[in-house]
């Protein structure tokens, strides 16, 4: 089934209503008629850029560019591993841009609350890696 749609609905109801809670927006999007696990849901909202604010789930203002996330710090850790330090509840969000980016070097990425994992082939993915990753987040 085509996920758009549920998407769509799901960005009215954060838009219009105070959403504590993944259960909580489970449940209005299936009173929407739409099948929705919690797992579903939580990609949704990373997929979105979904964030916590005062507790409720909230679509970042947007200015053109990715600075509606707030600070981003990467550093290096060993030649195969990126290390990004975020706000509290980002991290997700700032990944799951990573990925679609599609960087080649990157063999996978982990988020955390705060913390950002990226995996790098080698070094010189490393170099090239953190250079897309300043140019993208400053």
């Amino acid at each position: 089934m085509n996920k758009r749609p549920r998407q769509n609905a799901l960005m009215e109801i954060v838009d219009k209503m105070s959403i504590y809670s993944q259960a909580e927006l489970a449940l209005t999007l299936s009173e929407k008629g739409f099948k929705v696990t919690q797992a579903s849901v939580s990609r949704d909202l990373d997929e979105l850029g979904i964030i916590k604010q005062d507790g409720r789930d909230v679509r970042p203002a947007k200015n053109g560019n990715d600075a509606d996330l707030g600070a981003v710090v990467f550093d290096t850790a060993g030649d195969n591993l990126i290390v990004g330090r975020c706000s509290s509840g980002l991290a997700s969000a700032i990944t799951v841009r990573i990925d679609r980016m599609r960087i080649h070097e990157i063999v996978g990425t982990i988020a955390g609350d705060d913390t950002i994992f990226v995996a790098v082939k080698d070094v010189t993915g490393q170099r090239a890696v953190m250079a897309k990753l300043t140019e993208m987040f400053g």
